[in-house]
Formats: C-alpha cells, sequence, structure tokens
C-alpha cells in the first residue's frame, strides 16, 4: 500500500484527487509583475499549485556554459546560458511577494532550487515541498542538503534509468527526507508523445513505493490525460501567458484557455475512473428493464399443462422471470391458464 504525502494539508497519492502543478518556471521572463499575473492565471485554471524555479546564475551554471537548442530556438541570439539565467532570476523579494499573492488566491506555491543558497531561501519562507529537476537527480550531494531540512520532495525523473532513480531515491531516504513521489518525464521541449512511455510511472510505482506523477512536456492535454487515467498523482505541465513570448520554455508551455481544460479534464477523467467494483450503475437501471429478456408463453398453455422448451420463449421487457429461471421452471405444471405471449410470474407455476 502506497501512503501518501501531505503537501500543505492536501493528501496525494493513489485514491486522491491529482495534485495539479502549474509549471510557471521561468515564464515569468524576470518580471514580477508578469510572475504574478502566471499565479493569478494558474488559480484561475483551477490549478492545485503554481511552481517557479528559484536559482541564481553562479550557483547553476559555468559563465562558458552553452544554452540548450530549445533555449536557443525560443531566444535567439549567442547569449551563453550564464547570462540567460542571470535575467531569469527572482530575488528573495520577488519569492515573498508571489507566495503572498499565492496565498490570497487560496493556490499553494512551490519553486524548484537549484542550489543550497535556493534551498534555504525556500526553507526560510517555509514552503510545504521541495520540487526537484530531472537534472538534479545524479547530484547526490544536493539531494542530501535537500532532504535534511525534513520536508516532502517530488522528484522528477527525466534523462535517469531505473538504477539512477534507485540511487537518488537512497539518498533522500537516508538524509531523511519524510516523504518522498517520483515524477516520470521526458526532458525534451516539447517532447513527442511517441515517446512519452507512460507505463514507466507503473514501473517506478513497482520499484519504489512511492507516489507517482507525471511531469509533462508534450503538445496538447492528451498525454496528460491518459497520465491520470494510468494512476498518476501529481501532474505537472509548463504554464505561460502567452507561447509567442521570448524566452527559452513559452514554446513548449500551455496557455491558460488549454490548462483551463485539461483541469476540467482531469477532473472529468478522475470521475470516470470510478472504484473498481463490477456493479450495475444506477444510469443503466432503466435501460436493463428494456433491454433484458424474460421469459413468455409461445402460446396459450392450459392450467396443468407440463411446461416443456417450445412452449416458451425469450422476449423483452426483462422485467418478469430471467433465463437463468428456464431450466427450474421446465417440467412443472401450469398453475393456471396462460395467455399467448403473457410474462411468466412464480404465481402462474404450480
Amino acid at each position: 500500500m502506497v501512503a501518501p504525502m501531505n503537501i500543505a494539508g492536501r493528501l496525494v497519492g493513489p485514491g486522491r484527487p491529482c495534485f495539479i502543478i502549474a509549471e510557471a518556471g521561468v515564464n515569468h521572463n524576470g518580471s514580477l509583475d508578469l510572475a504574478l499575473r502566471l499565479v493569478e492565471a494558474a488559480a484561475d485554471c483551477g490549478a492545485d499549485a503554481v511552481k517557479f524555479q528559484t536559482f541564481t546564475a553562479a550557483e547553476v551554471a559555468s559563465p562558458q556554459a552553452p544554452k540548450a537548442a530549445y533555449q536557443r530556438a525560443g531566444e535567439g541570439g549567442e547569449e551563453s546560458q550564464y547570462a540567460m539565467l542571470e535575467r531569469l532570476e527572482l530575488s528573495p523579494e520577488a519569492h515573498r511577494a508571489l507566495q503572498a499573492r499565492c496565498r490570497q488566491l487560496g493556490l499553494i506555491f512551490l519553486s524548484t532550487p537549484f542550489g543550497p543558497a535556493s534551498a534555504d531561501l525556500l526553507d526560510d519562507l517555509d514552503l510545504p515541498a521541495f520540487k526537484i529537476p530531472s537534472g538534479e537527480v545524479t547530484n547526490l550531494p544536493f539531494l542530501r542538503q535537500v532532504a535534511a531540512k525534513g520536508r516532502p520532495v517530488i522528484l522528477s525523473t527525466g534523462m535517469c534509468d531505473l538504477a539512477e532513480v534507485g540511487a537518488a531515491v537512497e539518498a533522500l531516504d537516508q538524509a531523511g527526507c519524510p516523504a518522498l513521489a517520483l515524477l516520470h518525464c521526458v526532458s525534451a521541449y516539447p517532447a513527442d508523445p511517441a515517446q512519452a512511455n507512460l507505463r514507466a510511472m507503473a514501473s517506478l510505482a513497482q520499484a519504489f513505493g512511492r507516489p507517482v506523477g507525471f511531469s509533462d512536456h508534450t503538445p496538447g492535454n492528451e498525454v496528460a490525460l491518459a497520465a491520470v487515467a494510468l494512476g498518476a498523482a501529481i501532474l505537472e505541465k509548463h504554464f505561460t501567458l502567452d507561447r509567442s513570448l521570448p524566452g527559452p520554455d513559452h514554446r513548449a508551455s500551455t496557455e491558460p484557455e488549454e490548462f483551463k481544460t485539461l483541469v476540467a479534464g482531469v477532473r472529468k477523467v478522475e470521475s470516470a475512473l470510478g472504484d473498481g467494483q463490477k456493479v450495475l450503475q444506477p444510469c443503466e437501471r432503466e435501460i436493463r428493464d428494456v433491454a433484458r429478456r424474460s421469459l413468455v408463453a409461445a402460446r396459450d398453455i392450459a392450467a396443468g399443462q407440463i411446461l416443456e422448451a417450445d412452449l416458451l420463449l425469450l422476449r423483452r421487457p426483462g422485467t418478469g422471470l430471467g433465463p437463468e429461471w428456464l431450466p427450474r421452471l421446465l417440467g412443472r405444471p401450469a398453475a393456471r391458464d396462460i395467455a399467448s405471449g403473457q410474462l411468466l410470474s412464480l404465481e402462474m407455476i404450480a
């Protein structure tokens, strides 16, 4: 039995409503005003949490670090990754402003730390959980530092094999991580749905016995909805106000109307999953009576006449004696006259 994890009073795990994270990331482009608008849009869409990224360029990249191809495509130019990250830093004051706005809107504020100093800032802000990105899975010293703070951890596992995930889980556990969820992820921006490999969620759940989810980088909502149907307890998807904005992640992000549709779709999928018990549903009762068959007299049957197979037919509606009664009635006499086409009842049988 996989135990749920508690995130700001929300129980997250199998059998619980999917925890939906609007990944604002760096789609604020370094602007607090744009970041606040992302918070407000995420709340309007019905997300459970909005997540940003907490870092300084100095703790993430060397001055010579190049951009990834998707980052170059989103921004152009020959700017280094270091220079790009400097432009996208959020100050501690900006974090506090975003957290305060989230509280006003009833939205959970999360952020991803990219180094010890960033983790310290989020710890000081008393965030309910840490989200660790895929790129840090093999950074075991950092994982131990985060785990030692005693907060739940959500770990993305893009670019990983099962052994690398196992080493990260062991490091987090040994350093005192109180609760852990694992997100399957394909680290491409955007990711090809054909490579989403959603069944890897089941492999993670079986191997580590933790709540699992999906960090989605695919276009559209279909893959995300399929992940929920397959048991994702957490769903994270990049979120932007406008995909045409300059910046590394906008093009692989979801705009508000699409995200709102996603949230509604997730809740509909959850309601459709049900409890797994194969029983008659209330909406089926009327159709059952109309569509099933009952025993009827094939022709007039006189009182005392022995019921034989050629005297009985199975015809709609299903409000009389069902087909299962046929072998129990054969060879018994009629208690009274039965008209042709009449539904049989037990009172008609001696």
